[in-house]
């Protein structure tokens, strides 16, 4: 084949296999390898053929393609990867890569750091500097509004709220809206239980992450696992955010900007993860241990790996802190130099004015500053909420569902105070 083999998307790389005479029939058995019965139909050859058919892809520019998150087509992309990368047979650990494209996004710091400059009180508030930032900016706003509205509207057959169109939503702003935006809004620091709570409404966890009962933890993985996306986005995860206790930074990648960027990759998944309680900064799934039988060792292995995990704790206090820009930790568009041109994984430097130099502008200038009587919400018709005046024009019905549903969460967060 004439193609390259590395930096293709697996789209094209399976297209490319597919017009090929030699490669597509071994593409299509190892399909079958990966299907639950698919040995069965290739009959008791079948592990000979399974181990030929990989051997030989190895070799085409499948291997090394990779997808890129929230693309179009996701699923797609994730499934030629996985036809390779998943084989029961061959045992391949998931620990060791996952699917996606280093993440290059660009950075709006000027124009964020400007939203601080216009306070004039005394109090630092950056969770309100975040959603100031946010409704200002049109794609956070706007996706932001979407998600707010679309998990709080009740629905004729799911009761309270749509959870399948609400965790669409959520993971659309999440894959879309460039993490200045996101990670502020998601890890800022709190000293206070208002402004913890506040932080873990960000998801309208009611809808998107909580339910009657806790349901077992393996249960919610296995049908994680059984989803492209979501197993994608697991194997990232791991990836991003392996602990390692001997590490300065308390990470394996030493890069705690893609550990944050792999933790809210989970927003909108079956394992979406978010804050325990408002008088902490732990973090965790929706699920329990109980009823895990003789896995339970394996459940709970799967808990800590949010509650213990060094790596995620680290990441999540130094961007609250503001010493990720001061420790070997890079961000994203940043490659730590202990891990750089080791990683098909970690983004290549931004172009320009280099992350660090840009968080540190920011830092000096932001943030807004608050009154100490601070409110929820915000002060004098400042909402922390997205606007929905700036949404679609022609969408009344769904302005006036979503001013309901806020005031709902309001009395909802006060009832907690």
């Amino acid at each position: 084949m004439a193609l390259s083999m590395g930096g293709r998307d697996c789209l094209r790389a399976g297209d490319t296999c597919s017009s090929d005479d030699t490669c597509s029939p071994r593409l299509r058995t190892l399909r079958q390898c990966v299907a639950g019965d698919g040995s069965v139909k290739l009959g008791p050859g079948a592990r000979n053929q399974c181990e030929n058919a990989m051997t030989a892809l190895l070799s085409t520019p499948l291997h090394g393609c990779q997808c890129k998150r929230g693309m179009k087509k996701e699923k797609n992309c994730l499934s030629i990867y996985w036809s390779l990368h998943q084989s029961v047979l061959h045992g391949l650990s998931l620990v060791e890569s996952y699917p996606y494209e280093p993440e290059e996004r660009g950075s709006d710091y000027v124009r964020l750091a400007s939203i601080a400059a216009e306070s004039e009180v005394t109090t630092v508030n950056r969770c309100l500097d975040a959603a100031k930032a946010c409704n200002i900016d049109e794609t956070c706003q706007k996706l932001r509004t979407e998600y707010v509205s679309a998990c709080i509207q009740p629905s004729a057959r799911s009761g309270p709220c749509n959870r399948p169109k609400c965790n669409k939503a959520l993971r659309k702003f999440f894959d879309r809206v460039p993490p200045d935006y996101t990670h502020e809004l998601l890890f800022c620091p709190c000293t206070d239980t208002a402004c913890a709570e506040r932080r873990r409404q960000t998801i309208v966890p009611s809808c998107s992450y909580e339910d009657k009962d806790k349901p077992n933890c393996l249960a919610q993985l296995r049908t994680c696992k059984a989803d492209y996306v979501c197993r994608s986005r697991w194997a990232q995860f791991q990836y991003d955010c392996q602990p390692a206790e001997q590490s300065a930074s308390g990470c394996e990648q030493e890069n705690y900007g893609a550990c944050l960027l792999a933790y809210t990759g989970l927003m909108g998944s079956t394992i979406t993860p978010n804050y325990l309680d408002n008088s902490t900064s732990n973090v965790g799934p929706w699920c329990s241990c109980t009823a895990s039988g003789n896995q339970r060792e394996q459940c709970n292995d799967f808990l800590a790996s949010f509650h213990d995990n060094v790596c995620l704790k680290n990441a999540i206090q130094a961007f609250g802190n503001g010493s990720d820009v001061k420790t070997g930790a890079s961000q994203p568009g940043m490659p730590s130099p202990a891990t750089d041109n080791q990683s098909p994984h970690l983004a290549t430097t931004a172009p320009g004015v280099s992350m660090e130099t840009e968080q540190n502008i920011l830092r000096a200038q932001i943030p807004t500053q608050v009154n100490e009587n601070d409110r929820l919400w915000g002060d004098e018709g400042d909402s922390t909420l997205p606007s929905p005046g700036l949404s679609d024009r022609g969408a009344e019905p769904v302005r006036l569902s979503l001013l309901l549903g806020l005031g709902w969460l309001l009395l909802l967060l006060l009832s907690d105070q």
